[in-house]
């Protein structure tokens, strides 16, 4: 599990998948959230634009962020 930390409040989830590494670029990361491929806290997300708070975890594929 990596960890993320935020600076500001939230970061939008499609952001997110980007800074940490996971996709390569935005589009991929809409296509991946849009095949319902993302989980937050344990649920399907595929709204894009989700504000990601401290304590949030975020998986995709065999990684899990925890944002701090």
């Amino acid at each position: 599990m990596q960890t993320f930390v935020l600076k500001d409040d939230f970061i939008k989830l499609g952001q997110l998948l980007k800074a940490a590494g996971l996709v390569s670029s935005g589009v991929e990361a809409k296509f991946v959230i849009q095949d319902g491929e993302v989980l937050v806290n344990q649920e399907v997300c595929t709204m894009r634009g989700k504000k990601i708070m401290r304590g949030d975890l975020v998986s995709y594929g065999q990684e899990t962020i925890k944002v701090v």
